[in-house]
């Protein structure tokens, strides 16, 4: 080769190189694909599963050898597609209005994508949806309407009903589907609108019946407390009453003892009982006009007299 047919192929290096780099990029679009970390891929070939792809570059055939079916496999929150909110039945015959939602994600993209005619999750969502309505039906027609409605939350099954309505889906979704189902709540609950005033109004008689029956503990215990304060005073005074008879005996047997002594004098025990009548009739510093030929005034003209011979007796020489 001489240096002319060098030189030519040196000037035709870069398109060389860069065509090359060309098809190599195009082979690696043909021959490969990109799973993103948020997806899974379903890979058929010549119609039938021939893997299950995770995130990544994976290598496949063209099409129409090989294709690729990719699916959203973060977690989706469904509430629904036809009949969200239907009427349904409690164990008591009361109507509710009650709708539902499902958490789910894909467990098994294979499954998935035989179960489905074409590979949208949206008609996945479209058999879930199906299995949702006879289980909401079914789990709510077991329980009474104050399981559902209650001002007393000890009394509330909401949780409990959630709960057994994912154990009746999610096993049956898994099975059939692939889609595991994390979590089923309930997100409406209402009255129909043409019983609302009845089933108020029967809420209103029933929180007349427990109020009424409050009244009447109440009543019950305010008597038992008026009882029991009755029977306290009673008591009290029954005590007070045998305390002071307990103090009158006493003092009836000290002043037994002083009446003996009347006894041998009755006169002076005649001078104390006009003194002490004297007391109780003439208070301190009082004038009074009386006759003192009567008891026990005649006292004071004996005392007078008495009076009058000390002032004799003292002007007598001794």
């Amino acid at each position: 080769m001489n240096e002319k047919d060098n030189s030519k192929m040196l000037q035709h290096w870069p398109t060389l190189l860069l065509g090359l780099i060309v098809s190599v990029i195009f082979l690696l679009a043909i021959f490969t694909f990109q799973v993103k970390s948020t997806e899974i891929a379903v890979v058929t070939t010549l119609g039938k599963i021939s893997g299950v792809k995770d995130a990544g570059l994976h290598f496949c055939w063209p099409w129409p050898f090989q294709k690729i079916h990719k699916f959203d496999n973060r977690y989706h929150c469904f509430d629904g597609s036809s009949g969200k909110l239907e009427e349904t039945y409690t164990a008591d015959g009361q109507p509710v209005v009650a709708g539902i939602f499902v958490v789910y994600k894909i467990k098994d993209a294979e499954k998935l994508f035989k179960s489905l005619t074409i590979p949208d999750v949206s008609q996945a969502e479209d058999k879930i949806n199906s299995q949702m309505r006879n289980e909401k039906t079914a789990v709510l027609g077991k329980y009474k309407f104050d399981e559902l409605v209650n001002t007393d939350p000890k009394k509330m099954k909401l949780t409990e009903i959630e709960n057994k309505m994912k154990a009746r889906i999610a096993p049956i979704v898994l099975d059939k589907y692939g889609i595991q189902v994390e979590f089923v709540g309930i997100k409406n609950l209402s009255l129909p609108e043409k019983n609302t005033g009845s089933v108020l109004n029967r809420m209103k008689a029933e929180r007349n019946v427990v109020a009424e029956q409050y009244r009447a503990d109440g009543k019950s215990e305010a008597k038992i407390i008026k009882d029991k304060a009755d029977y306290d005073r009673k008591l009290k005074l029954a005590q007070a009453e045998a305390k002071a008879k307990e103090i009158k005996a006493e003092g009836d047997a000290t002043a037994a003892g002083f009446y003996s002594v009347f006894k041998d004098e009755p006169e002076l025990a005649a001078f104390l009982r006009k003194l002490e009548s004297l007391r109780k009739i003439i208070p301190s510093r009082t004038t009074l006009i009386l006759n003192t030929d009567y008891a026990p005034f005649d006292l004071l003209k004996a005392d007078q007299k008495l009076l009058q011979d000390g002032k004799k007796d003292s002007g007598k020489p001794k």
